[in-house]
């Protein structure tokens, strides 16, 4: 069957369409093209291209021609309708163009097979712009699911739209599913209700927000991230946010080191001078708020400067150390122990009245005599003084508590060492 009979307005008709559509017969000879057919193969007339075959007018590789006449034959020799994506080289241009071409076989009024109609769209640029997108959603997934921030959009009912890997791998869940699904089915109750809360907050608003946030991974560790999330919205309407939560877990567990050794003492482990005194400062305005009493025992170990001569610096470092150990060991969670100078130190204990103050320094004091040090310093023992005062009606602020218990030290000292010394709050 062929078309080049049909009257003028059918041939307008068809050279209108906005597809290439033509027929062959049985050999693959052109009996038909339309105007986009023609202008496809090099701007021929439709008489010079009757009879001739595609190949004549498109230059094809090898493995591309052998699938395109193997599909012809399947619709002229097995009557099949094909609809598929094909390549062709337009030898008249040198481009390569790609089509979504539709082929089924023609039939004469008894049903025989006499040729093909052939419909093709041309979606090379539609193929170039998908290829492009493909590329740049790859490109862009591959740098989310490689930064150390968690990545997701979440829309105005509660579902996660997109997620990355670093996301999938917090919540031990493979991305697909993740996405669709409502926060409160993936995090707790509480806290997927206090970040929906925010999200709120920032859709109603149209403002981004920044802030620290801290969760529990899938293996229960606790991990920090800086989250930056800003309001959108998504392509079919809806309201969204796009978080974007980089892990700072490493960076806050520095700063918290960092702020532990400045605070600590580095040989003992102690709080130093600076952080005792913040901190005694604080525990005694509660305790005047509260009408509790506090104590304060200063101790200083005896003869240590002969310990250093004698034994060297690394066997006074060890006797530091172990005298830290003894006070650590006597005290209670509220109680405060502190290297405030070479061989000094200090312990505030909290809702403690004199005689109980007095009693601890007694146990410390029995507990550093018994030390057995001799592991490297056979013989060796240590003793030390203790100062023991309360938190005074008329004490201005710490240092006059300190004042008065570094005097009951020094009594301690004069004394003989190896002893304590408690002093009332009216002996000033």
């Amino acid at each position: 069957m062929s078309l080049p009979a049909h009257p003028d307005p059918y041939r307008l008709l068809l050279d209108e369409v906005g597809a290439f559509v033509y027929t062959t017969d049985l050999q693959g000879h052109y009996t038909y093209a339309n105007q986009l057919v023609l202008d496809l193969l090099g701007g021929y007339r439709l008489e010079d291209v009757l009879g001739r075959a595609f190949g004549d007018f498109v230059q094809l590789p090898d493995a591309v021609g052998a699938a395109l006449r193997e599909t012809d034959l399947r619709v002229l020799h097995d009557g099949e309708t094909l609809a598929r994506e094909e390549s062709n080289l337009i030898r008249a241009t040198g481009e390569l163009r790609t089509y979504w071409s539709i082929k089924k076989p023609l039939r004469d009024a008894a049903g025989r097979i006499t040729g093909m109609l052939g419909i093709s769209h041309d979606i090379t640029e539609k193929k170039r712009l998908e290829d492009q997108l493909r590329q740049q959603k790859e490109l862009l997934d591959t740098i989310l699911d490689n930064t150390d921030a968690l990545v997701y959009v979440k829309d105005v009912n509660r579902r996660f739209r997109y997620a990355n890997q670093p996301l999938s791998q917090m919540l031990n869940l493979p991305v697909e599913r993740i996405v669709g699904r409502r926060d409160t089915e993936l995090l707790p109750q509480a806290l997927a209700d206090k970040f929906w809360a925010q999200d709120q907050a920032i859709i109603a608003s149209g403002q981004r927000q920044t802030s620290e946030e801290s969760l529990c991974d899938a293996q229960g560790r606790l991990r920090h991230y800086w989250s930056v999330i800003v309001p959108w919205q998504m392509p079919d309407g809806l309201a969204a946010v796009i978080g974007l939560s980089t892990d700072i877990t490493e960076l806050h567990e520095l700063k918290e080191q960092l702020q532990q050794q400045a605070s600590s003492d580095s040989l003992t482990g102690l709080a130093n001078r600076r952080s005792f005194w913040e901190q005694a400062e604080r525990e005694l305005e509660r305790s005047r708020r509260h009408g509790q009493p506090l104590a304060l025992m200063t101790m200083d170990i005896d003869h240590f400067k002969a310990v250093n001569d004698a034994h060297g610096h690394p066997m006074g470092d060890h006797v530091l150390r172990a005298f830290a150990a003894c006070c650590q060991s006597v005290l209670r969670s509220t109680d405060l122990c502190a290297r405030t100078g070479g061989e000094e130190f200090c312990i505030l204990l909290p809702e403690t009245d004199l005689a109980g103050a007095g009693a601890i320094a007694e146990r410390l004091r029995a507990l550093v005599a018994a030390l057995a040090l001799d592991a490297l310093v056979p013989g060796l023992r240590i003793s030390a003084s203790f100062g023991v005062t309360l938190l005074a009606a008329g004490d201005g602020g710490f240092d006059g508590m300190f004042l008065r218990a570094d005097r009951a030290l020094y009594t301690a000292k004069r004394s003989g060492r190896d002893c304590v010394v408690l002093s009332p709050t009216d002996a000033d």
